[in-house]
Formats: structure tokens, sequence, C-alpha cells
């Protein structure tokens, strides 16, 4: 007979470790969600029962945390969101996700629960409060200081936090020990028939806060609750824990009990993102993964090599369905999809799957014909890209190159187009290749196109390879050709600090045809100056220091003749940035000097030689 599911309570689940996931935001909202969670964190009280100095100690440093992240969201909102790479983006990814566990680790010994099935568990729990400090920990030591841009005074809390989360030790509070041999020799005592003490047995349930009959009763469903929890755990499990898997392989199964398919290979693996994610610093810093785990014994450095192996033979597999031509399309698209989420996993899969022939099987799908697969396509050539070496793949394989030029200037979404614009601010991280593509007028046209017509996502990443294309002289130019200028006044209202940012870029290496092309901006320019962000002010007073400078003496003529310029250049002197201030200064002494007659022929011989080089 079937039970209705409604005639039981829902039972309570602690989530996992692997129950959190890494939210998909855009960078902007991921230092907004970190702000705010790290805030929401350090506002929650301490449990008032249990694991009291255990959650204390993560709290205060969580606060330390909410001001490095407030200062960091600012910071980003001052800057160029391109600014941060990839493997810190990842680091805030996982951040979150390590937010997230000590939130609902302190909620779980806050809010209602068995107390005595937390007493039970103080070790394991009092392990977790350690562990996901030190995850903090490794964290903040991974995140390039550089990329923060902290002021001093953040800065000095950061060190503060990394070394009170490194000098962290596991502890057990002894008032929990003290309260759990309590209620052990007690429950030993009633076990063995001898009455407790009625005094000392209520000054047991008032230190775990049962004060009525109504809280031991529900002490009581809470118990019964979290052993049915086990329970169904346990069950639910089966040939899924490791323990089960390795019985059912020495059984001598060779397949999956799920799916009945071969398995590949029979070695067990683990796969931790944050594992990953070390391996990739240590990495980029030349530092020898393996020496760092030498302290485990060269078991540790062996199931390095089978993830390794395992990561190869999961590609290979990927990349034999890819290449058979009877494939449906929907499969295609599927083992794309997972070529996709394995390449944004860490350095070592991107190297794989590249060494392994996965671009030009990628090229094939890069076509309009189906809009996902296109997207899916174009992806995962973004995320093997992030690797240097896959970086000369994609150049030197035919097609390849091509293909995503072609995916910028008419793929089938927006998506699509915009990760296309990302793979070319990849690519522009070898200086060759941006030169490379700075002389192709496809990319240029593209990339202003979708700043000029996509939506604001999309903008942003075509605004950022538009930025790193701009450092190379030959290439700003033909940006100026291509008409940069005019798509910087179409989306100045949109994203002012990126569309301020290019245009101080430009007008920088563009030489004197963006001087010349940037002559009627000037008072655009100013406005900005009036009512700008501070990141936009600095942007505009530099510009406009370079136009005066570098444009001659009609062009500081053309300033002159804004009747509010002096004004609104004394108000930034006094309340910009550091640097906007210096730019102000510059541009007043060039504007008082061009007033007394001093500099017409300094800047007209300057500004021939500019048109000159």
């Amino acid at each position: 007979m079937a039970v209705s599911p409604t005639i039981f309570p829902q039972r309570r689940r602690r989530p996992s470790p692997t129950s959190f996931l890494s939210p998909q935001l855009s960078t902007a909202d991921l230092l907004r969600a970190l702000h705010s969670l790290s805030s929401e964190i350090s506002a929650l009280n301490p449990p008032r029962f249990l694991f009291k100095r255990n959650s204390t100690s993560i709290i205060r440093k969580c606060c330390l945390l909410a001001v490095i992240f407030e200062e960091v969201f600012r910071q980003f909102n001052h800057r160029f969101s391109a600014l941060f790479s990839p493997s810190s983006l990842l680091c805030f990814e996982e951040m979150f996700i390590v937010l997230q566990r000590i939130r609902a680790l302190i909620e779980d010994c806050s809010n209602g629960g068995s107390k005595l099935w937390l007493l039970m568990q103080i070790e394991p729990i009092s392990s977790s409060f350690h562990e996901l400090t030190l995850d903090l920990w490794t964290l903040l030591e991974i995140l390039p200081k550089s990329e923060l841009n902290l002021s001093e005074d953040v800065d000095e809390l950061r060190n503060l936090l990394i070394k009170q989360c490194r000098e962290d030790k596991s502890f057990v509070d002894p008032s929990d020990n003290r309260l759990r041999i309590e209620v052990f020799t007690m429950l030993d005592s009633i076990k063995k028939e001898i009455v407790p003490d009625h005094s000392k047995l209520a000054e047991l349930f008032a230190k775990l806060g049962m004060s009525d009959s109504a809280s031991c009763r529900e002490e009581i469903e809470w118990l019964e609750d979290e052993i049915q929890c086990q329970t169904d755990e346990k069950s639910k499990s089966e040939t899924y824990d490791r323990t089960s898997i390795m019985l059912w392989i020495e059984s001598g199964h060779n397949t999956c009990p799920k799916t009945g398919q071969t398995l590949v290979n029979t070695n067990l693996v683990s796969n931790r993102a944050l594992k990953s994610l070390i391996a990739m610093w240590c990495r980029e810093r030349r530092i020898p993964f393996g020496a760092a785990e030498s302290s485990e014994g060269q078991n540790g450095v062996a199931l390095n090599k089978a993830a390794l192996e395992a990561t190869k033979m999961t590609v290979s597999f990927l990349l034999e369905k890819l290449g058979s031509e009877s494939q449906a399309v929907d499969m295609v698209n599927r083992v794309i999809y997972e070529l996709r989420v394995f390449a944004k996993t860490d350095s070592d899969s991107r190297a794989c799957i590249g060494e392994a022939g996965a671009i030009p099987l990628l090229v094939r799908y890069l076509g309009l014909d189906h809009p996902k697969l296109q997207v899916n396509a174009v992806t995962t050539i973004l995320n093997l890209s992030i690797l240097e070496a896959n970086k000369a793949r994609i150049m030197e394989t035919d097609g390849a190159l091509n293909g995503v030029i072609e995916v910028l200037r008419s793929g089938a979404t927006w998506e699509a187009k915009a990760n296309a614009a990302a793979t070319m601010y990849s690519l522009c991280a070898v200086s060759a290749y941006r030169k490379r593509l700075g002389k192709k007028t496809r990319v240029i046209k593209g990339l202003l196109e979708l700043a000029r017509e996509g939506p604001t996502s999309s903008k942003r990443d075509a605004l950022v390879a538009i930025l790193t294309l701009a450092g190379d002289r030959e290439t700003a130019g033909r940006l100026v050709e291509g008409g940069v200028l005019d798509m910087i006044k179409e989306v100045m209202v949109e994203l002012p600090e990126e569309a301020m940012t290019i245009m101080e870029t430009v007008v920088k290496k563009g030489g004197f045809v963006a001087i010349a092309a940037a002559s009627h901006m000037i008072g655009r320019l100013v406005a900005v100056l009036r009512s700008g962000t501070d990141r936009t002010k600095e942007s505009a007073i530099a510009t406009l220091v370079i136009i005066c400078r570098k444009g001659g003496a009609e062009m500081v003529a053309e300033l002159a003749r804004i009747t509010t310029i002096e004004m609104t250049i004394w108000e930034l002197m006094g309340t910009g940035t550091a640097r906007a201030k210096r730019k102000a200064a510059s541009l007043m002494r060039i504007l008082r000097r061009w007033a007394a007659g001093l500099e017409g022929d300094v800047l007209e011989e300057f500004s021939m030689t500019m048109a000159l080089q």
C-alpha cells in the first residue's frame, strides 16, 4: 500500500560540500555576491549552545573578508573588468562556494536540529570549521595581490586575515567536550539502570537548551529524524560511495553498474576543483606540484598521475565520439558541451584536449546551422585558449582563427559572438598574435559592430578585446579609421568607464590622426569631468591633456572656448582621485601658458613632430 508523502514531514538534511555550485554570474555580480555573502556571515550570531568559539572565530575572519571584498568591488567599478585573469575569477567562484559552506555550517549549528546529535559530532564538525578556514587561506594566497588593487589599509587587513587563517588550529571547544563527557556519563548510568541525579539532569538539559517538556519532545523528534536521515543517505549512496564501488570492481566487474557501459579504466581518483586550482597556481609560478604533495607520500603522487591518465582517457573517448561522422547532432552537441566543461576545469584538462587534436574537430561546428552547437564549439575554443600552448594551436590550425572571426562577425546568437570576442581577447595576450589580429579588418569591424549593437554583456566582451588591441600603435590607428571614436560616443551612456578607458588608450597610441579625430569629442569630455564617475573623470582629464599636448594650440584654443572649463578643472583638483588631480593640474598649466601666449610655438612644434612620427 502506497503511503502519501504528506503523512511524514520532510526530514532535515545537511548539505554536503558537493551540493554547493559555482555561481554563473558576471564578474561584477560575482564580486557583489561575495561582498554580500561575507557581510551576511559577519552579521550572524554564533550558536547559543554548541560550537560558539568555532563559529565566533570564523565569523570574525569573514568580517575582515567583507571589508576586503567591499574594496575589491569598489575598485572594480573604477577599473576595467579585463584586469582579472581567468585564475582570479575561478578563485572568486571557489570563494563563493566556501562562504556558502561557512554560512550553512554556522546555521546548521544554530538553528534547530538535534543538540545531542551535534554533540556526538563535535570532532568532525570542529574539523569542518578548520578545513573551511584553511580553504579561505589557500584562496587568499592564490589570488594575485596585484589584481586586487587594494588600498594600503585594506591590504594590511588582507595580510592579517591570511596570517590568522594560516595559523588557525583545529580545536574542540573545551566546554563542548566537557558537556559531551557529562552527557555520555549520564547515558552510561541510565544504561546501567542507575537513576540520574535530578539536579544534574536539569543542569545538562539547560546546557543543551531543553528547558521544558516541549523542547525535550522536539529534541527527540529531531534525533529520530537525524537517525532516519543517516539510514536514508546510506541506502541512497550504495554503489555510488567509494567503498561500494571498490567492492563492485574488486568482485570482477568492469562495467558501470548504472549504465552497463564498459569502464575504460578501473582506477578511482579524486576530482576536486580546489586541488586543480592549486595545481594551476603552482604551475604558473613554476612550483613543482608533485613536490608540494610529497608529505602525502608516494600514494598522493600516484593518484595525481592516475587523475591525469583518467583525464587523457576521458578526452580520448569524447574526441573519438566527436570524430565519428555517423553521430547525430544532439549527440555531437552533448560531446562538445562535455569538452566545454572539461576545458574550463584546469590547465591539465586544457592541455590534454589541445594535445589530443580537439581544435580541428571543433572548427567543423562553428557554422550557423545549429546555434547551440556553435555556442558550445566557440566557447570550448575560448576555454582552451586560456592555455598558452593552445593559443598557438588555434592560430596555426587551418580554419580555426577564421572560423572564430566568422562567428564574431555573423554568429547565430549574441552569446556566440561574445565568446568569439572573448577568444580574440585571450589570443591578444601574446604580443605577436595581437599584432596579427590587429591587421585583420574583419576582426576590427566585428568587434566594433558587437560593441555597437550587442546587449550589455556582449558589448563588454567586445570592449575588452578592443582595449587590448588598442595597446598596439599600428592597430590603434586602424581602430580610428574603423570608427572606434564614433562607437565610443554610442556606448558612452551605457558603459561610460569602458568607453572612456578605450578613448584614452586610442588617443595615446593612435598618433596625430587619433588626436584630430578626437577633437570633436572635447565638449563631451568636459561634460564627463562635470558629472562622471571617478574612473571616467580620470580617463577624460588624461585624454584632454594628451589632446592639448599633442594637438597643438588649436586644440587648446577649442578647449579654452568652453566658459566653465577652469572652474571644472579646479573642482577636479580639489575632489578628484590622486591621478585625476595630477592630470587636472597639468591641464590647468597648459591653459594658463596658452592664455599668456607662452606655449603656442612650443605646442605647434610638438604637434608637427607628432604628425611626422
